[in-house]
């Protein structure tokens, strides 16, 4: 169980985003200025690594976007991960933490699809061992792919709004690949062919509660 503690950190998580998110090949453009809109968190076995999913929107009226950024918090770098390095924080209780792009993570790609195969369960953002019970699961539905096996990160590859997490799983006939929605679209629901996916509440600027997909499963095109 992760525990959400109560202190500061330096700089804040969305002073980071003000300077990576302009960097990203899916951002709109413009002078970022994100605003916590919601997400989830998941648990990490190994008890080791934060992992969150932010929504943040950022513009007003109806000229805001709405970004979905995956985080993942460590107690020291990731070896390989230096691209994916969002920036590192000083965590009133935990100390340094090195933030990332969570999406290039291996820890946040197996809990996601540990997630997506019924072996967790998403985490209220900004409460210890509370369940999110808003988060919509559909279940992984590949043929082969085992359930109750982890799942091993194989590369990541950004889109223009989305970022695909390809994994390979014991049994599978073909590593699935787990989009990432990187630009929310309020009112979305899962195709109905869709090998799986996750759907979760954000609120608008003017504090509408909305949801739509957050991450779907495509069986075969990660090979």
């Amino acid at each position: 169980m992760a525990v959400v503690h109560k202190t500061t950190m330096q700089p804040t998580k969305l002073e980071l985003l003000t300077e990576w998110l302009p960097t990203r090949e899916w951002y709109a453009g413009g002078e970022a200025r994100p605003e916590r809109a919601g997400g989830f968190r998941l648990d990490d076995p190994a008890g080791e690594v934060g992992i969150e999913f932010m929504a943040v929107t950022d513009g007003e009226g109806d000229g805001a976007t709405t970004y979905l950024v995956p985080l993942t918090y460590r107690g020291a770098p990731l070896d390989g991960a230096e691209h994916a390095l969002v920036g590192t924080s000083e965590h009133g209780v935990l100390g340094t933490r090195w933030i990332y792009d969570g999406a290039h993570d291996p820890v946040l790609a197996g809990q996601l699809y540990a997630l997506l195969a019924g072996r967790t369960q998403a985490q209220a953002q900004s409460l210890s061992d509370v369940p999110d019970l808003t988060v919509a699961v559909s279940p992984v539905t590949v043929e082969g792919a085992a359930a109750a096996a982890d799942a091993e990160l194989v590369r990541v590859t950004d889109g223009p709004d989305h970022t695909d997490v390809v994994v390979r799983t014991p049994g599978a006939p073909a590593p699935l690949t787990l989009r990432v929605r990187r630009v929310l679209d309020a009112g979305t629901d899962l195709d109905p062919g869709a090998a799986g996916g996750v759907t979760a509440e954000w609120r608008l600027p003017d504090g509408t509660a909305v949801r739509g997909v957050f991450a779907v499963v495509a069986a075969g095109s990660g090979s």
